[in-house]
């Protein structure tokens, strides 16, 4: 499946703004969404061909959130990327275990997100 349509979900402004602007960079369409459950009502109406999902957020975790997509047949089909700060090997198996198809380490590199999202 060629990825065109890429959701960001993450709370912070900084990051939701340098992502964008390496995806736009590359040729993605690109739309945001600021709490995990924004990002799953975003996903459900509008598709996104892959969403990046952040952890540490108000309200819903992205772990929740992730989970929540991955389970519902409306979204499952639609990878998630896990974003984080959280970066210890625990963290990673778990984010893998809620249903995301990879896991990035913040701060994130352009060459890695794009060979990540080839890879897809």
């Amino acid at each position: 499946m060629a990825i065109k349509n890429i959701l960001i979900v993450d709370d912070s402004a900084t990051d939701t703004h340098l992502l964008s602007e390496m995806l736009k960079k590359n040729g993605f369409t690109v739309a945001t969404a600021s709490s995990g459950e924004e990002g799953i009502a975003k996903t459900k109406k509008e598709k996104p061909d892959l969403v990046l999902m952040d952890i540490v957020m108000p309200g819903m975790s992205g772990f929740e959130a992730t989970r929540a997509l991955s389970k519902d047949p409306e979204t499952a089909s639609i990878p998630v990327i896990v974003c984080s700060t959280k970066g210890q090997e625990t963290d990673k198996a778990w984010g893998m275990r809620q249903g995301a198809k990879d896991y990035i380490v913040k701060p994130i590199g352009e060459k890695i997100l794009m060979e990540k999202i080839k890879t897809l």
